[in-house]
């Protein structure tokens, strides 16, 4: 009892540390989550409008033979193509598809551009590099639902939000694959480019990172397949699309409308993954 009664005594208050760091950042950076959340608002509108302009019929005919030639002309993949997301606009789908689409774009263009520059860095500095992996490891084993508490607090709710949680889940992939990459370059290639008199950002850019493609094309599809798993539990906090309708059919029993969203989360995902191992495929030749 007394060994119980003095764990309780020395108990840390990490959950008082966390609340009155998350209020202080709220605090003392509120204008800059508030330019940050109208500027992501609109960005997300512009791309989702301008997605919604082109005719379902044309996007899908554009999308299957940008697939086509993307698998090497192959037939399989467009003709996925053309069925799943036959599916999805028959079944009523598509301005929560283009939603979806738009989240996912977003977040996955936000977490590349994030997340090249953060694994190069750690792959040309072993300080980085013992910094930053702490960092990753964190974010990969953090349930993703904790995220939603500080994307609520700092931009309270909607897509932005939705956006910043997938980013935190999305982002480890790309940094690690991008710093692996570079570091499994040839070290007699690094040195008869110095020999040849290059600069280290013209080593980067024509020798390691033309190398590394294939090993960071595999890290952006893992960041892109992540950033799509997170459409359900984004929308938990107010990010729209098939996850929305996934969302509200469990909380209502909904066996039928939430299977029908979740087949055209599974349509989506499938040909994103394809379409980027085919161009992961491309770099490896």
């Amino acid at each position: 009892m007394l060994n119980f009664n003095l764990l309780a005594i020395s108990q840390l208050p990490v959950a008082n540390w966390v609340e009155q760091a998350t209020a202080w950042m709220t605090d003392t950076f509120a204008g800059l989550f508030d330019i940050l959340q109208s500027l992501g608002a609109s960005v997300m509108d512009g791309l989702t409008s301008i997605l919604m302009m082109i005719p379902p019929a044309i996007f899908i005919l554009a999308l299957a033979v940008i697939a086509y030639f993307v698998s090497n002309k192959r037939w399989s993949l467009p003709v996925f193509v053309l069925i799943g997301l036959g599916y999805v606009l028959n079944q009523g789908l598509w301005p929560e598809l283009i939603d979806t689409v738009t989240l996912v774009l977003v977040s996955s263009l936000v977490s590349i551009i994030i997340g090249v520059p953060l694994g190069i860095l750690a792959s040309k500095s072993d300080i980085a590099d013992a910094i930053i992996k702490p960092v990753l490891d964190f974010m990969q084993t953090m349930p993703a639902f904790v995220y939603l508490i500080p994307a609520v607090a700092f931009f309270g709710i909607g897509t932005v939000p939705g956006v910043f949680a997938s980013v935190i889940f999305a982002l480890p992939p790309t940094v690690r694959m991008t710093n692996l990459g570079i570091r499994q370059v040839p070290v007699e290639l690094d040195e008869a480019a110095e020999a040849f008199g290059s600069t280290g950002s013209q080593k980067l850019f024509k020798v390691e990172l033309p190398l590394a493609k294939s090993t960071i094309m595999a890290g952006i599809n893992q960041t892109v397949m992540l950033a799509l798993s997170m459409v359900v539990t984004g929308s938990m906090i107010g990010a729209p699309g098939l996850g929305r309708i996934v969302l509200s059919s469990l909380q209502r029993a909904q066996v039928g409308t939430g299977f029908v969203a979740g087949l055209g989360i599974v349509v989506l995902a499938i040909i994103i993954d394809r379409i980027t191992n085919f161009a992961t495929e491309d770099s490896r030749r």
